[in-house]
């Protein structure tokens, strides 16, 4: 440490020995988070090469092409969360009243029907269903719109979209039958008064922490008609066709259904290593770890597949607290060379090139879609509307479903997550501590996600800054990853004897905080801790975590999912580092390292010591939740639904970690909970109910009765200074001063 000398114990060495001086100027928090961004690009233009890892292609013939795909594929199913068995059913239902007719309109050769089928246990699929009237049927087609179209546009029974591109419609009258089912749109619209989310946001935040996806929901619904054309087959072939967002519908089915003979993606196949700039409706966990467009392509080998190069649809979502996203129009060249990174691609029909590709119409491949034999319609019969369905109304109903079916799976994962843990070992601490690490291991890599790389040396650099009347603060720098560092602020009491070894706090900051604000007296919600806890003789080391400045942090949640990881796959690397480095300290006592972090920093305090087992104790302040509810609920003012932290949404936390289950990853290392009663992040029902499973853990099943506190206090979203003091005295065994 650093050399001290006088009666008042002055630190007179400028940087700390054995650190070089530190040469880091300006914002470091903004240079942190530019760092990530960096090594985070740097992973996902990696990615492309590193996916053949992943894969083992055996195209000589089509059995041995589906086992070698299988484990991939039922990986893919769960990331998009196509989970549960779909409900049979012989038909679906025609939508008529007693006063209003199923028949929509007619057409040469077709009737159209309003219909609804079951999918899943409350949720249905809804839409227009095209009956042949003559003939034999062709082919049985589902046809999907883009997100921004409806059934009826698809149709042709209202304008919107140019004939040539009423793909269902035309497909009809070539002698199809074709369903259309409803997708929830991109719609805008301010969620319980607060932040500005896309319909398909909305869905998308409840879902994906519970291991469910608005995209898998509309998979569901399209393997739901798939379901029953195949039940009722006779020769004819089943097709799955979609453009933009029914496109990617497509191709995701394809990929999982061997049952679909044949498919047409029309604006969607692109490279996917900018996925993050794409609404966040689109966002799969992992995706570009082993699913680029090319792996989803080659899997849907031997049969036939219609890339038609069209107009992606033209979206810009802004960032009025939900997530900011785009969709553009790629190159052809573009998407020749994803294509061209397909493993095989003799079922691949490519086209066209012509005119300009970012307004090149779509439905130009419909003569290539269709089996062979069937030939297509000119397109040009008239169609007559015998009356109107209300799409508004209709996609409310379909929202509403699948919200609905979220809110059921919030108190159901309940269950989900005591089966997932049935494997923990409660009979003796020790059989807990060798039990618990399975759990650990499948927090970090599939939660989490770990960067398989190792840490670079320290490289630390020091500068003093501080020189208070009982302690003396330097910024630290530590090198982790390429580009990736760590920084914080060391403070360390001026009576610290040569050779003395102390325990260390490390205190987090919440979001968009500095280590400043911990000591400099201008947040009063984080009662100087920091400086109060080093005035009490402790070590000090308050980190800057890179949850600061807003969107700029925030899409480096979107980067990190693409690959399977999230913020806190560098977060967690980034203590660990500065853990390692305080423990080669000569006045820090290795045993003895401890975490206190209030807000985001109490969501750190849930998850770093989790994955750190050197921090002895955990202090998680203003956070500590019904997690999974805080996230998921529609139910409640205080869920994240409403709320601006688009990137706070952790893949199916529902089904595997709860914060019981991260405390239980903490345990048997001390842990405490300081809440105020009147913290707007929750209600005090719900924090005493998640708490309640974790202080059952420490008293009762492991006999561990002081090491696990709750303290509640009147007050709100602030450190409170008080049990927390004492938890930390007793745990570190270090003298509490007086106040």
């Amino acid at each position: 440490m650093a050399l001290l000398s006088g009666t008042n114990f002055r630190v007179v060495a400028e940087n700390l020995p054995g650190t070089q001086p530190l040469a880091m100027h300006g914002d470091i928090a903004a240079q942190m988070v530019a760092g990530i961004d960096r090594f985070l690009l740097d992973e996902i233009e990696a990615s492309v090469a590193s996916r053949a890892e992943h894969w083992e292609w055996n195209f000589s013939s089509p059995e041995l092409h589906e086992q070698a795909i299988a484990a991939n594929r039922a990986r893919l199913a769960q990331r998009l969360g196509v989970c549960e068995p779909r409900v049979p059913f012989d038909a679906p239902s025609l939508l008529a009243t007693t006063a209003t007719s199923a028949l929509v309109a007619q057409g040469n050769g077709y009737d159209v029907y309003a219909v609804r089928w079951p999918v899943l246990k409350n949720i249905d699929g809804e839409g227009l269903l095209f009956v042949p009237t003559k003939g034999k049927v062709v082919a049985d087609i589902i046809a999907i719109p883009d997100a921004d179209q409806t059934p009826e546009q698809i149709a042709g029974l209202v304008g919107g979209i140019p004939a040539e591109s009423q793909f269902a419609r035309r497909l009809a009258e070539s002698g199809c039958r074709v369903i259309i089912p409803t997708l929830v749109s991109r719609a805008m619209s301010p969620r319980a008064g607060r932040a500005n989310l896309s319909n398909r946001e909305y869905v998308y935040r409840s879902s994906f922490v519970q291991g469910r996806h608005v995209i898998g929901y509309e998979i569901q619904k399209v393997l739901a008609c798939v379901d029953w054309f195949a039940a009722g087959r006779d020769d004819a072939e089943i097709g799955v066709i979609g453009y933009g967002e029914g496109g990617m519908l497509a191709l995701y089915s394809a990929a999982l259904d061997k049952r679909i003979d044949r498919v047409c993606i029309s604006g969607y196949i692109a490279p996917r290593e900018q996925i993050w700039r794409e609404p966040i409706s689109r966002n799969i966990f992992g995706r570009l770890e082993r699913y680029g467009d090319a792996e989803l392509l080659s899997m849907i080998w031997p049969r036939p597949c219609v890339i038609e190069r069209s107009a992606h649809p033209t979206v810009t979502l802004p960032g009025e607290g939900g997530a900011p996203g785009q969709i553009t129009t790629p190159t052809d060249e573009e998407v020749s060379q994803e294509i061209a990174r397909a493993a095989c691609d003799d079922h691949l029909i490519v086209g066209p090139t012509d005119g300009d590709h970012v307004s090149r119409p779509y439905g130009r491949m419909l003569a290539s879609f269709l089996p062979a034999g069937g030939e297509l319609a000119s397109g040009d019969s008239a169609i007559q509307v015998v009356r109107t369905i209300d799409a508004a109304v209709r996609q409310q109903r379909q929202m509403e479903e699948m919200d609905e079916y979220d809110q059921a799976l919030i108190r159901a994962n309940d269950f989900r997550r005591k089966d997932f843990f049935k494997d923990l070992k409660t009979s003796s601490v020790g059989a807990y501590v060798e039990s618990v690490e399975k759990y650990r291991e499948i927090f970090y890599d599939d939660v989490i996600g770990r960067f398989d790389q190792p840490l670079l040396p320290f490289n630390a650099r020091s500068r003093k800054t501080w020189d208070e009347e009982k302690w003396v603060g330097y910024e630290v720098a530590l090198d982790v990853f390429p580009d990736v560092f760590a920084y914080g602020v060391l403070m360390l009491p001026k009576d610290l004897q040569p050779g003395e070894q102390r325990p260390v706090i490390v205190c987090q900051h919440g979001l968009e905080g500095r280590p400043t604000d911990l000591f400099d007296g201008k947040k009063a919600a984080y009662d100087n801790f920091a400086s109060n806890l080093c005035e009490q003789g402790y070590i000090v080391f308050a980190p800057q975590n890179p949850y600061i400045h807003k969107d700029q942090f925030r899409t480096l949640q979107r980067k990190s999912n693409a690959l399977g990881k999230t913020l806190f796959s560098t977060i967690v690397p980034q203590h660990q580092q500065i853990v390692n480095w305080l423990k080669d300290q000569p006045n820090v006592d290795p045993q003895r390292i401890a975490f206190y972090g209030l807000s985001y920093g109490g969501k750190s305090a849930m998850r770093i010591p989790a994955l750190v087992p050197e921090y002895c104790l955990s202090i998680c302040s203003g956070d500590f939740n019904d997690w999974v509810l805080k996230t998921a609920t529609t139910r409640h003012k205080f869920s994240y639904v409403w709320a601006g932290e688009y990137e706070i949404y952790e893949f199916d936390l529902g089904s595997t970690f709860n914060y019981a289950e991260m405390a239980a990853l903490i345990c048997p290392r001390p842990f405490m909970v300081e809440r105020g009663h009147f913290d707007g992040c929750g209600d005090d029902e719900w924090i005493a109910y998640e708490f309640a499973k974790v202080r059952n853990l420490y008293q009762a099943k492991l006999h561990l009765t002081d090491r696990a506190e709750i303290e509640w206090f009147i007050g709100g979203h602030e450190i409170h200074s008080q049990g927390t003091f004492a938890f930390l005295s007793k745990h570190l065994n270090w003298p509490q001063s007086s106040p």
